[in-house]
């Protein structure tokens, strides 16, 4: 099950890279990167979860910033 949630994982985040909108690529990173911070708390693996969470917050960040011209 714990391994299963690790593909996921994987395939969520490379699959963000195939929408066509920077919008849409932060939101399913974000969606990526919590199924890892789930993994690494299953497993018990600190580095995972945290760097996950950098992730999350990078592309949240990057989502949430107004495009300036």
């Amino acid at each position: 099950m714990i391994e299963s949630l690790g593909w996921i994982a994987t395939a969520v985040f490379v699959g963000s890279y195939f929408f066509r909108t920077p919008a849409a690529t932060r939101f399913v990173q974000m969606a990526g990167a919590l199924l890892w911070m789930a993994y690494g708390a299953l497993l018990g693996a600190p580095p995972v979860v945290v760097a996950n969470l950098l992730v999350f917050g990078a592309a949240a960040w990057t989502a949430a910033r107004r495009p300036t011209l």
